[in-house]
């Protein structure tokens, strides 16, 4: 069942007729369309318990997931088809759950009144306790956690910061907290009066709500949030606020992801430029064949885009999931609550460096890859000169080759025309010879030595016919 007050679009990519005033729609219409309405913000009415869970679903199908939300009670009628989306949201008596499938995350929110226990003061309350979901509903989720939030959102009033503060600490169970005062920025927003300080002398800049966290994993495994509203607060507001602390967290960690990629890159990028220092030099001297700086090189190259190909995609996530921190932290629109670090504020100071290690990682390995390339084609102009070189060589000893073939091809042409004529006048001399048996008066001998240089000629002539016929 989906909640009744909160509108969900169907994501459809399927093309119709726009009621008969319009073309046919493109067949991504409808479902760019409704994309802004894919993740609608719930409703919550405070005092209320979120319990978030955020795990990864590599290998995990919606199908397995259909399956784990049929154990529900009460869900028996749930059927695959309504997971092809994003976004489900499946409403009881006692709580609402939403479902949300991202690219590399599944996230599970639970809503269900506060219990009376864990209300304002209340000194570290278990929470799991009061849990309306069956017990090893949430151990058996596919996937591997992420992130696991427990956000208790409750009425009291602002204008005490000293008192609430005490109290909220006791809430979270002592030690160093941050803390935000949220919405500050709002000219509407519902808060205590800026110019009535509170009765420390505190003047409260207009705001909405607290929110306060420690950042640390319970035993249970658990981060706990503590949001402070006054009397009146919407549902709506509400659910935003609880949606940008949810998100806010999240995608801090999902960022973080990129962290250990980098460290574990470190040592492979410091031997790989190492190796192309050492390439480059021997390159420089001539200190090795070019088969053997090119062998290394293509070894050294192999290794760069195989590390880009299998950590490209992280690094852009990284920056992508860090840029929505930085949205959702200018959401919230805070302000500092006097002894306190503001979640701004934390963030910069504990996530920005670990996002600049990444960063420089990235910009590292880009830099290695364009230096091995530009180191590549340094060897192949090398290469590609001695080989221009050999085959100038080669070029001349084939010309030399050619020359000496001519010369021997004229002097067997010249043998040859020597051995025809001779074959000719000896043909001449015996046809004398019979002409004188026959009684012609011939002397045969110097009718054949006067024809000689007549044959020559003719012979000689021929040759020159023949090779001007094969040369046009």
């Amino acid at each position: 069942m989906q909640h009744p007050d909160t509108f969900d679009a169907p994501i459809s990519g399927a093309a119709r007729p726009s009621a008969g005033f319009l073309p046919p729609d493109d067949a991504q219409r409808t479902a760019l369309h409704n994309e802004v309405h894919a993740r609608p913000s719930s409703h919550i009415h405070l005092p209320a318990l979120i319990v978030y869970i955020a795990v990864l679903n590599a290998g995990v199908s919606r199908e397995m997931e259909c399956d784990h939300l049929l154990r529900l009670p009460g869900q028996s009628g749930l059927v695959p088809e309504q997971l092809q989306g994003y976004f489900l949201r499946l409403q009881t008596d006692a709580y609402t759950l939403k479902w949300e499938r991202h690219t590399e995350f599944t996230r599970y929110t639970i809503v269900q009144p506060l219990p009376a226990h864990a209300m304002l003061g209340a000194a570290e309350p278990d929470l799991m306790a009061g849990l309306a979901l069956p017990g090893d509903w949430l151990r058996n989720i596919p996937g591997r956690t992420v992130a696991a939030i427990q956000l208790a959102m409750l009425n009291a009033p602002l204008d005490n910061a000293t008192d609430l503060m005490a109290k909220a600490l006791t809430w979270l169970g002592g030690g160093a907290v941050v803390a935000s005062l949220m919405g500050s920025n709002a000219p509407n927003a519902v808060g205590p009066n800026p110019a009535q300080p509170d009765r420390q002398g505190y003047t409260h800049p207009v705001g909405h709500s607290w929110a306060l966290t420690r950042f640390l994993l319970q035993p249970d495994g658990f981060e706990r949030m503590l949001v402070i509203a006054p009397e009146g607060t919407s549902a709506t507001r509400a659910g935003r606020i609880a949606a940008r602390l949810l998100e806010l967290e999240t995608y801090r960690l999902m960022a973080l992801r990129g962290l250990p990629v980098a460290k574990l890159l470190g040592p492979m990028l410091s031997q790989a430029e190492d190796a192309l220092a050492t390439i480059t030099s021997r390159l420089e001297n001539k200190s090795a064949s070019d088969q053997e700086l090119l062998d290394t090189l293509v070894s050294l190259a192999a290794g760069v885009e195989r590390a880009t190909a299998e950590h490209v995609y992280r690094f852009a996530a990284t920056r992508a999931y860090d840029r929505l921190v930085g949205q959702r932290i200018a959401e919230l629109r805070e302000k500092a609550i006097p002894g306190t670090q503001t979640i701004g504020e934390f963030m910069q100071r504990r996530l920005s460096p670990a996002m600049a290690t990444v960063a420089a990682t990235e910009q590292r390995l880009a830099s290695l890859s364009e230096r091995v390339a530009r180191t590549s084609d340094l060897l192949r102009t090398r290469v590609d000169i001695a080989t221009e070189v050999q085959n100038q060589q080669l070029l001349e000893k084939l010309s030399r080759g050619q020359e000496m073939q001519l010369r021997l091809q004229s002097t067997v042409e010249g043998l040859s025309i020597a051995a025809i004529s001779y074959y000719v006048i000896s043909l001449l001399l015996y046809g004398g010879k019979a002409l004188k048996a026959a009684g012609v008066p011939i002397n045969p001998e110097i009718a054949a030595g006067a024809m000689v240089p007549v044959v020559l000629w003719l012979v000689w002539r021929t040759t020159q016919r023949i090779h001007a016929r094969l040369n046009s």
